[in-house]
């Protein structure tokens, strides 16, 4: 930055790769929070009665960690939530000792443009490439509709058309960043991105035909580290409903096997904590059918529609409707 040219705007992305597992620390946070006991999210222990085969597939539990990840050997004397409750706090400390690195050099950032006298002309932004599992549902990573992975952080700094303090929530998504980015730039969005700039949101001015929901897909079937399912998804301000569709589909980083295809569904105003899934109470017959439809719709919207996979149409007579 001292180095730009002060006659012209300017343009930073700095990327931090801290918090990416292992979680290695920088040695001057080794000892952070050495004498804390961290809280626990309450479904830590979580046994996931009435969730799908994924949950008991997947690799993203405590019980998975490699030495690696817990810096020492694996306990081997501990019951499985004996086992989460020791992991745990290992686990969150290394990883915000690997935040307090971000933070740090998030903050000389932010003292540079206060030192030259740039901050109430420039937009800062901190964002994320996707949430991450704390410790929630005794998970860690991401690959899932679940909130903690689903939801991305993002705060934005511009005082000349952001009241400090505000809260926006309208629906936003990550293809939406782009737009933004160059709406504040002057440039026109290019007709391939399909994201929206939300440059009106944030000033609280929400546009009348706003999304309402918004549509997730998970691509990597079966993949070595992880076996998570392959799912995609409808998530509304309320409901969340979850295709878990179980193929590979010739992607990259698959395994060519299939999973008996199952639902979920979410109702996040009662079950914020995603504890109870609801899709075969014969109560949500209606509002599975409108989810559904509306899931379809915004499959078309996007061009991400299934019809040129044979298994996948054979799946939706079958399991769809």
């Amino acid at each position: 930055m001292e180095g730009r040219d002060k006659n012209k705007p300017f343009f930073l992305m700095c990327h931090f790769k801290a918090p990416h597992r292992p979680w290695t620390p920088a040695e001057r946070f080794k000892d952070l929070l050495k004498d804390v006991t961290i809280p626990e999210p309450e479904n830590l222990l979580d046994t996931y009665e009435g969730k799908g085969q994924y949950a008991q597939l997947l690799r993203m539990s405590m019980e998975n960690f490699r030495p690696s990840d817990v810096k020492t050997d694996l306990p081997t004397n501990l019951s499985r939530d004996e086992f989460r409750h020791w992991a745990y706090q290992i686990y969150i400390k290394d990883y915000l000792r690997c935040i307090a690195g971000i933070d740090e050099n998030v903050g000389r950032i932010l003292k540079y443009l206060d030192d030259n006298g740039l901050t109430d002309n420039t937009v800062i932004i901190y964002t994320g490439d996707q949430g991450f599992f704390l410790g929630e549902h005794g998970w860690f990573d991401k690959r899932l509709m679940y909130e903690e992975c689903l939801r991305m952080p993002f705060v934005i700094r511009y005082p000349k058309e952001i009241k400090p303090g505000t809260e926006n929530k309208d629906i936003t998504l990550n293809i939406d960043f782009a737009p933004l980015f160059l709406d504040y730039a002057g440039v026109s969005k290019p007709g391939q991105m399909q994201g929206e700039s939300f440059r009106s949101n944030l000033e609280g001015k929400t546009p009348g035909n706003w999304r309402q929901a918004m549509y997730y897909r998970y691509w990597m079937n079966a993949d070595n580290d992880h076996n998570v399912t392959a799912n995609y998804g409808i998530r509304t301000d309320r409901y969340k409903l979850v295709f878990y569709y179980g193929e590979s589909l010739g992607m990259t980083g698959t395994k060519n096997v299939s999973i008996t295809p199952e639902w979920e569904l979410f109702d996040l105003g009662n079950d914020p904590m995603e504890m109870k899934n609801i899709y075969n109470d014969p109560a949500n017959k209606a509002l599975i059918k409108e989810l559904k439809t509306k899931l379809l719709e915004l499959k078309r919207q996007y061009d991400d529609e299934d019809s040129k996979y044979p298994v996948m149409t054979e799946i939706a007579k079958k399991y769809y409707w």
